[in-house]
């Protein structure tokens, strides 16, 4: 009797409690106004809300200061293979037999040895002024200030709507053709995901864009007459809409790279995410059943823009920097 008494009181006070708990959790998930109000204030302007993140120039730039990159989209990127299916033919007990009432073609090691990839492939319109330099006190782990010479490339991205598809036609013999097309009207956003690195051809370095807050006033005063820039971060946060003759919904962002090598001659800017063509390469001695991918080594379709800066470390100056080198040409595609 008294272990019922017990139980009865437990459940009597679970029920008591649990619209309790409920309005706790609730209270506690419902930030006050006045918290909110600060959440809202402290978001920096590229935070995600707005349909359209365009962000145009407050200023007309001359002609001939923005040089514009156009997408390039091939059919044989809408497609990777014949390719074998490496988990399969070294993984899969059994795929060695001879069917009796279907052809050979139709086993599963017959259709796993050459397998075609397909998808569909976007690109992205990239347009860059002039690499510059810009002087800004950084703060530093020790709470001191320090001047130094940043590098910095103020970039548009347009989304002009062109996607290449790949379409398949049946005939009525059964066989398949596939054509890569363009879908000129496309309405889909993209959202661009970039990379930017830096490469001193001459001196074997590489540089990844930073983040530097302190510097993004300044340079969007300086290029944009005070409109904000986004930085790599801030611009993938949202869904590019598709640009027309009529509507601009180009975004204009900004990649910085801190202490570059001042004795290079030589440089190269790699860009990846404007489009999201790849390759991938199988290595067949490190295929492990088990695990799908693991032997997969993939490399993304990259803009590189070749530059040529006859200076040296003492006195930098951007108006040394040119784009294009002498024997050399302005841009290509690579794989990397």
């Amino acid at each position: 009797m008294l272990r019922r008494t017990h139980s009865v009181a437990l459940l009597l006070f679970a029920l008591c409690a649990a619209p309790l708990a409920a309005t706790s959790t609730a209270v506690a998930q419902q930030p006050s106004v006045k918290a909110m109000n600060v959440a809202t204030a402290s978001q920096p302007a590229a935070a995600p809300g707005p349909k359209n993140p365009h962000n145009s120039p407050r200023r007309v730039f001359a002609e001939g200061v923005l040089t514009t990159i156009p997408t390039d989209l091939r059919a044989e990127e809408t497609f990777t293979g014949p390719e074998p299916i490496l988990e399969i033919i070294k993984g899969a007990q059994g795929l060695d037999w001879t069917p009796e009432t279907m052809p050979n073609t139709r086993t599963l090691k017959a259709m796993a040895e050459n397998v075609i990839y397909r998808r569909s492939i976007w690109g992205l319109e990239l347009s860059f002024k002039p690499v510059r330099m810009i002087e800004v006190d950084i703060p530093q782990p020790t709470g001191k200030m320090q001047r130094k010479t940043l590098w910095y490339m103020v970039y548009r991205i347009k989304n002009m709507g062109n996607p290449l598809e790949s379409k398949a036609t049946t005939f009525e013999t059964g066989d398949t053709l596939y054509e890569a097309t363009q879908a000129s009207k496309s309405t889909a956003p993209i959202r661009f995901i970039p990379r930017f690195i830096l490469e001193l051809s001459d001196q074997k370095k590489e540089y990844l864009d930073r983040l530097v807050p302190v510097a993004m006033a300044p340079i969007a005063a300086r290029e944009m007459g005070g409109t904000p820039l986004y930085d790599s971060v801030s611009v993938s946060r949202f869904d590019i809409p598709v640009s027309t003759e009529e509507v601009d919904n180009g975004i204009w962002g900004v990649a910085i790279w801190e202490d570059v090598d001042p004795d290079t001659d030589y440089f190269s800017i790699y860009i990846q995410g404007l489009t999201n063509a790849y390759k991938w390469t199988d290595d067949p001695d490190k295929v492990v059943p088990d695990d799908i991918g693991n032997q997969r080594a993939y490399s993304m379709k990259t803009l590189k823009l070749n530059f040529w800066r006859p200076g040296d470390r003492y006195n930098e100056h951007e108006d040394e920097i040119r784009f294009g080198v002498p024997g050399q040409v302005d841009y290509e595609w690579v794989y990397r």
